[in-house]
């Protein structure tokens, strides 16, 4: 009967329909107990544009493990406070892998807001040494870290060749050309990024390292501020507002804002991280060709940065977390890292990349900022640090505007970093 045989055959095809549609939700069932599938990574503002291209890619090859990407705002502070309301949010939370600062991994690991992670997973043994240890809190590693960066001094070497000077190495050389070279050419002296925000405190931790001192020992038990060293770290930078070379502007400047004023031909000098030198060396710059970077100068010699970069960290809530980790394994992997220095225009953790040939043409800052990275300190590790940096950047302002003199706003740094260590 040939209507019974088309039923069969039409009942054959539901079945093997059916049974594909079971296989696949076991391959789902089986990838989600393995801890795969899609995930969302946060991250602050991209203010290059590179990082979407870069998860195109992983998502081409990895379609059942979609990363969605969510762009916070580019304000460190602003992403803090939103990465932090939804990691409080606990299993409610919208992010399984986080793009953080690298001095907040001690503050989200003793929280309990990120997992510790196997060392074998990644290649740490291939990155440049110190940027490890700002991935880890209390010996065990927290998160991967993925950019690094620190502090250079950009100066014009036009400006410099024709005055035959060479670009300060001492606090005292960088001041006398801000002084009297600057103003010959109707430039700015020196700026940084001193509005109160944590920029502030990177740029005032960069001043008391160079100058010999600290900020706080034993991932932040001890308070250690109150010094010499402190007091000339934080006066160099409040004479520097008040004889006015550096100019009272630089006091509401961030990173761009900076960043700006010297690509527009501004400043002569100015401390900031290296995108600035890449971005502000491209065409159209009016300050393209004509760009120097040497490291942050200090009272004797060279000086000592802040580092910089940021760290991929897991969330105690994400999903997928062994897509969490593949996805990171991805994105420090030698030939994605290169995309980030050559897309993003953001220093690698790689140490391979620092010595490529073509790289070193493309980007010339790369030796100087490799033997700055290479001697950079991280910034006082706190499981408060968003308490720690708050207090930095209140004191340090009063300091630098003339409310207190570098003594008085020590000492009270050092009673506020006290009352936190207590907490």
């Amino acid at each position: 009967m040939r209507w019974i045989r088309t039923a069969g055959r039409g009942l054959l095809v539901l079945v093997v329909i059916m049974a594909g549609y079971v296989a696949s939700g076991a391959r789902a069932d089986e990838a989600a107990r393995d801890g795969r599938g899609p995930l969302t990574l946060a991250t602050a503002g991209d203010l290059t544009g590179y990082l979407g291209p870069l998860l195109q890619g992983w998502n081409r090859t990895h379609p059942g493990e979609r990363v969605t990407l969510v762009e916070l705002p580019d304000s460190a502070d602003e992403t803090h406070a939103q990465m932090t309301t939804d990691l409080r949010g606990g299993d409610r939370g919208r992010f399984d892998v986080l793009n953080i600062d690298v001095d907040w991994t001690s503050e989200f690991a003793a929280a309990g807001w990120i997992r510790p992670l196997p060392r074998d997973r990644f290649p740490l043994a291939g990155f440049l040494p110190p940027v490890v240890d700002t991935a880890t809190y209390d010996g065990r590693l927290y998160a991967v870290p993925y950019v690094t960066n620190a502090g250079l001094l950009l100066y014009r070497k036009d400006v410099l060749a024709e005055e035959g000077v060479p670009p300060p190495r001492t606090w005292a050389e960088l001041e006398h050309a801000a002084k009297t070279i600057a103003p010959k050419y109707g430039l700015g002296g020196y700026a940084g990024q001193f509005l109160p925000y944590e920029g502030l405190t990177v740029n005032a931790a960069e001043a008391v390292y160079s100058a010999g001192g600290t900020i706080l020992g034993g991932e932040g038990t001890r308070v250690t501020v109150d010094s010499a060293a402190a007091r000339e770290g934080i006066g160099f930078l409040a004479r520097g507002i008040r004889e006015g070379w550096i100019p009272e502007r630089a006091l509401t400047y961030k990173e761009e804002e900076s960043k700006q004023a010297f690509q527009d031909g501004r400043l002569l000098f100015l401390r900031n991280w290296p995108y600035a030198y890449a971005v502000a060396s491209e065409p159209g710059s009016k300050v393209a060709g004509k760009i120097g970077a040497v490291p942050l100068p200090g009272p004797d010699g060279p000086g000592t940065s802040v580092l910089g970069g940021s760290n991929l960290a897991v969330t105690t809530h994400a999903r997928h977390p062994d897509s969490a980790a593949r996805l990171i394994a991805y994105l420090t992997s030698a030939p994605v890292q290169r995309q980030v220095l050559t897309r993003g225009a953001l220093p690698p953790v790689r140490a391979e990349l620092y010595e490529d040939p073509a790289l070193v043409r493309r980007f010339p800052y790369l030796p100087t900022l490799r033997t700055a990275v290479l001697t950079a300190r991280p910034r006082p590790k706190s499981p408060h640090y968003d308490q720690v940096s708050l207090a930095v950047q209140a004191v340090v302002q009063d300091a630098l505007t003339g409310r207190e003199t570098p003594g008085q706003a020590v000492r009270r740094l050092a009673r506020e970093l006290d009352a936190i260590a207590r907490r």
